[in-house]
């Protein structure tokens, strides 16, 4: 196995942390690391690091951060690493010039078992749309977004309980352990890959918007109670509740009706809030009204009357 493989790394969230990390624990040479620029935030607007800034900071790998991935100040800094390879793992997408620069290539981990889920946001999609299984790729990088030849995938079960932050835990994990057997086999020589089963493209993972996360009553309670499991903790779903805006975290979808319109609701004012839908009961777990703290439903009763 060639450790001296010089790796250039690309990532920001902290989805891609643990990919750096396990490469770096395991001995292999990552020379430097592209990540987004430092963002304000909070009230005073301080500049924050992003998670991969950060993690690279603390193995002393220099950081690399273009505003644009296309300016020749950037290509010339990027070339003068003379990488092998580089990884991508949660990233912006790269001109050609950028992900073709390396002799053996750009890999990228992608958090769905392409060609399904194509996309920004493939774990929260798998479970929004019910799925019992999702998984993560490593592929070749290409033209056209996430269609590049696959060289491992490797299964994940979606549990009834799996939320996205539970899934998204659980995928990075995978993840990391996938890219760093990508990296060992790279290193060997030559790797077997699999062009992508179009056919087998059926959903799609788009960004995620506000109006995405807006629950729609008219909908039965199963494909309500996926939507909020697929949002849960963050960005969560959202509906009005007495004309304030109300983020909703965790819900049981339950058979029969309340006899009333899709999205009224009932309440004992003590451990229930019940939410007609289309098809079925929404019984509300966990809530956050506007201005209001998080909490269990009969916390959130004792000191809200409806």
């Amino acid at each position: 196995m060639n450790k001296d493989l010089r790796i250039i790394y690309m990532g920001t969230p902290e989805f891609a942390v643990s990919s750096l990390e396990i490469l770096v624990h395991n001995g292999w040479n990552v020379i430097a690391v592209v990540t987004a620029p430092d963002k304000p935030r909070g009230r005073g607007q301080k500049l924050v690091p992003s998670p991969v800034k950060e993690a690279a900071l603390q193995h002393d790998i220099p950081v690399l951060q273009p505003t644009n991935l296309k300016s020749p100040e950037f290509i010339e800094e990027l070339k003068s690493f003379n990488a092998d390879i580089q990884v991508v793992v949660a990233f912006r997408m790269l001109p050609e010039m950028v992900w073709n620069m390396p002799a053996q290539g750009t890999f990228n981990l992608h958090a769905s078992l392409l060609p399904d889920y194509r996309g920004a946001a493939p774990i929260n999609w798998a479970i929004i749309n019910g799925e019992k299984e999702t998984g993560v790729s490593t592929f070749f990088l290409r033209h056209e977004i996430d269609t590049g030849s696959i060289i491992f995938q490797e299964k994940e079960p979606i549990l009834p309980e799996d939320n996205i932050g539970t899934m998204y835990e659980k995928l990075m994990n995978r993840g990391a352990k996938l890219v760093l057997k990508t990296i060992e086999e790279i290193s060997q020589g030559p790797v077997e890959t699999k062009v992508q089963d179009e056919s087998k493209a059926l959903n799609h993972a788009p960004k995620i918007y506000k109006e995405t996360c807006e629950i729609d009553w008219n909908q039965p309670s199963e494909k309500i109670h996926n939507l909020v499991r697929g949002l849960s903790p963050y960005p969560a779903a959202w509906t009005n509740l007495n004309d304030k805006l109300c983020k909703i975290f965790q819900t049981e979808s339950l058979p029969g009706t309340l006899g009333l319109e899709a999205g009224k609701y009932k309440t004992d004012n003590k451990t229930y809030l019940h939410l007609q839908t289309g098809e079925g009961i929404i019984a509300i777990k966990e809530l956050q009204l506007q201005g209001k703290k998080r909490m269990a439903i009969d916390d959130f009763l004792r000191g809200n009357t409806l």
